[in-house]
């Protein structure tokens, strides 16, 4: 049988290579500082992340195990912090929000996203200061604008009419007038997969540019008196890679800002382009710089806000993925390894997609090594998959691994730290994993992994 094509019909919902099978890389043992943490490399064939042996990991805290290069991580909230001085940065807890996260943003000086109660929670349980909060969410519920509002968060970012009245009325009955910004669906559509792209006019977030709803929003929050209008906000997508989609977003918003100006005498004082700014998976990626994003973006704003006879406003950008992304891997143990005659060699791990579910949900590609040991064997076409009872259930959809492998040795895949354990799951009972931080040569747990104990916790 042919690995070019497959019985049930061309690419069977693109379970195959696209026209070929990729090449194989020319050094299997390669850790390309493009895509794996700052501080990995190899010792004597192992990998290390922060100067400890994955092996050394693997034993004292099982496998899966989420692994956070804290170095890394804290360099690239410091290298957001400086490229865009005298604007403010705002990491997107989504990508991934524990304690330990939120204590790191704290010494780094950066201010927080959230997008539910829960998110705010974890927040406000290490004391970060509430004013350096913002708070989105399409469906806020009445229970979690109350606890904004008594926190004294800083932004508030409305998304629907519902939530205008819902937030005025809440605000005069608690004696508040918090900060609001108007999450605008500017239209532009970022160069990303379609689930992930969030400034369109048919999705769920925002209020239409193009429609008029975000004018009308801005009618409505300026006859409320216990609401503050002070900017607006947009999010084009994830995963971008340059500023163009931007570009666009800020005109169409500047627009808007002479609107409101012209309409209603207010001059609006913030801009909040979001964020989305992709890393490097895969040898092909090219992850932007932070410095070009920063300068390209300043330009972009005074430029169009000049044009346009308007002050430049304080510009906000959220990045989440780009700082927790890089320093992340997951480690693996192997189970069984099963070569398709004639197709490639299926791995199967003691993981899949209840901690990793981004290939099956949106066919996200990934780097994986063999980091328990190196090797010079032969490279073999390989797809590792997990262990959950789905056909789906695919980490690395198309890779090379060296043709020696076998069960007991350990994978790591890397630029795992977003979104990975933010949407993982107990699907089969399968116990959520430990993230450990690693750091100077010591390791120390920030999440703490399930066990069935917890698993079975509040059933009757």
């Amino acid at each position: 049988m042919s690995r070019f094509a497959h019985p049930a019909g061309d690419r069977h919902a693109e379970m195959l290579p696209h026209e070929r099978p990729p090449l194989p890389p020319a050094d299997l043992n390669r850790i390309n500082p493009a895509i794996w943490p700052r501080t990995s490399g190899r010792t004597d064939g192992t990998l290390t992340i922060g100067h400890v042996d994955v092996r050394d990991l693997a034993r004292e805290h099982g496998t899966p195990l989420f692994v956070l290069d804290e170095h890394d991580v804290r360099a690239r909230m410091r290298d957001y912090v400086t490229a865009f001085a005298g604007s403010d940065v705002h990491y997107a807890g989504k990508a991934f929000l524990c304690r330990e996260i939120v204590r790191w943003l704290h010494d780094e000086g950066l201010g927080l996203d959230v997008a539910s109660g829960g998110e705010l929670a974890v927040a406000l349980s290490v004391d970060f200061p509430p004013e350096r909060i913002t708070m989105h969410g399409n469906n806020k519920s009445v229970a979690e604008l109350t606890r904004a509002l008594e926190v004294g968060v800083g932004r508030i970012v409305v998304d629907s009419f519902e939530e205008i009245a819902r937030l005025g009325y809440l605000a005069e009955q608690h004696g508040k007038r918090p900060k609001v910004m108007i999450r605008v669906t500017t239209g532009v559509e970022a160069h990303t997969h379609e689930f992930i792209a969030t400034a369109h006019d048919d999705q769920k977030f925002g209020l239409s540019l193009n429609a008029g709803a975000a004018a009308e929003a801005v009618r409505r929050i300026l006859a409320l008196p216990s609401l503050e209008l002070v900017g607006l906000h947009s999010h084009i997508g994830s995963q971008i890679v340059d500023t163009a989609g931007f570009e666009v977003a800020a005109r169409r918003l500047a627009g808007l800002l002479v609107q409101i100006k012209d309409e209603h005498g207010v001059v609006l004082p913030e801009l909040d382009l979001g964020g989305g700014y992709g890393i490097a998976y895969v040898e092909d990626d090219e992850a932007p710089d932070v410095k070009e994003i920063a300068d390209g973006l300043r330009e972009i704003v005074t430029k169009v806000c000049e044009d346009a006879g308007l002050p430049v406003p304080r510009l906000t950008v959220e990045p989440g993925r780009a700082i927790v992304g890089p320093g992340g891997v997951t480690l693996y143990e192997v189970g069984t390894v099963k070569d398709v005659e004639g197709l490639r060699t299926y791995v199967s791990i003691d993981g899949g997609m209840s901690d990793n579910v981004r290939t099956a949900l949106y066919g996200a590609e990934y780097t994986v090594t063999l980091a328990s040991r190196a090797s010079t064997a032969e490279p073999m076409l390989s797809r590792v998959v997990g262990k959950h009872c789905e056909s789906g259930d695919i980490v690395v959809r198309d890779c090379f691994l060296p043709s020696d492998l076998a069960p007991g040795d350990l994978l790591a895949v890397a630029a795992t730290g977003a979104y990975c354990r933010s949407l993982a799951s107990n699907y089969n009972y399968l116990p959520r994993p430990a993230v450990v931080a690693v750091a100077d040569g010591a390791a120390r747990v920030i999440v703490r992994g399930e066990t069935e104990d917890d698993l079975l916790r509040g059933q009757l």
